[in-house]
């Protein structure tokens, strides 16, 4: 979402002359295409460049002049789209305009956040298990290191470390870089996928938004296969989601979650605590340490410290 625009109305850069008549769709055609190599040398993600192309071709396609403001507004006042589309649409035609040095006056916009849907783990895994190689190691790297899908899909082979089991995440949207885990399923699910481009998942899809269709595709199938609706709810973002608040569920600590999902900002990763409405582990398995290799040696293992008594420290680590 563009952030950059706060202001009600886009600044014109220099003032127009009026202009009689419409613009020709090749004028328009041109315009967009002048429009999204500006966003890349701008340092805009693909992903990004990839819907703001979607939804600007969608309005040229429809006979909507993009260089006239007031048809735009008409245009989007009629359309029955849910808030969320709309403000997309808007924010994405508002930095068209701003670029193109036209006066475009932002329609309301209203959204009210909702809380994101989070499946059961059992949910995720019989989706990855039901789709091709993929797809299904897509959505695993999703879920085991809550990346965006925009750095799954960039990620390239060599920033897989076979030996240590991690893979390096090159950040997008501002986030910080990270070094996520993996586990020895993911590696042998990454081991199955030919390794015919540099690209893990872009070489075979082209671009995030092909991978994003095939897996619609398979996961409506999926639901359909399998009786659960609830399927069809589940999107790249919300294995983010997902893990972002099974972490703060296991380890109560937010600085860690922050850590995990790359966030610059405590404040976009505090909405991760009103997600989580777990009850707590009935049964713990104890241990109790001496010296400073146990403690080292328990922690390691994810023995989370309790307290401390005659000199002896307690941990548990629900079992």
């Amino acid at each position: 979402m563009l952030k950059a625009i706060a202001l009600t109305e886009t600044d014109t850069r220099q003032e127009r002359a009026p202009r009689e008549g419409t613009t020709s769709s090749a004028d328009i055609k041109g315009k967009v295409v002048e429009h999204l190599w500006w966003l890349k040398q701008e340092g805009y993600s693909e992903t990004t460049i990839l819907g703001r192309s979607e939804i600007l071709r969608c309005m040229e396609k429809s006979k909507v002049d993009l260089m006239d403001p007031e048809t735009v507004r008409d245009y989007i006042a009629k359309q029955n789209w849910t808030p969320g589309r709309r403000a997309n649409i808007i924010y994405a035609y508002a930095l068209f305009a701003k670029w193109a040095g036209l006066k475009f006056i932002l329609p309301r916009i209203n959204i009210h956040e909702k809380l994101p849907f989070i499946p059961t783990e059992r949910e995720i895994d019989d989706l990855i298990a039901a789709c091709n190689k993929y797809v299904a190691t897509f959505l695993q790297l999703c879920k085991e290191t809550g990346a965006r899908s925009g750095e799954i899909a960039q990620l390239k082979w060599t920033d897989i470390d076979y030996e240590r089991s991690t893979v390096r995440i090159s950040p997008e949207k501002g986030s910080n870089p990270r070094l996520a885990k993996l586990s020895g399923r993911t590696m042998q699910m990454l081991n199955q996928i030919p390794r015919n481009f540099p690209t893990i998942f872009i070489g075979r899809y082209k671009n995030t938004c092909n991978l994003r269709r095939s897996f619609e595709k398979q996961r409506r199938a999926i639901a359909a296969k399998m009786g659960n609706p609830r399927l069809m709810q589940i999107h790249f973002h919300t294995l983010r989601h997902w893990k972002g608040t099974m972490e703060y569920a296991r380890t109560k600590d937010i600085l860690h979650v922050m850590q995990v999902l790359g966030h610059r900002r405590i404040q976009n990763t505090l909405k991760y605590i009103q997600l989580v409405h777990f009850d707590a582990p009935a049964d713990y398995v104890c241990k109790v340490a001496r010296t400073d290799e146990e403690i080292g040696a328990l922690i390691e293992l994810g023995f989370q410290y309790v307290c401390e008594n005659n000199g002896l420290k307690f941990f548990r680590k629900p079992k």
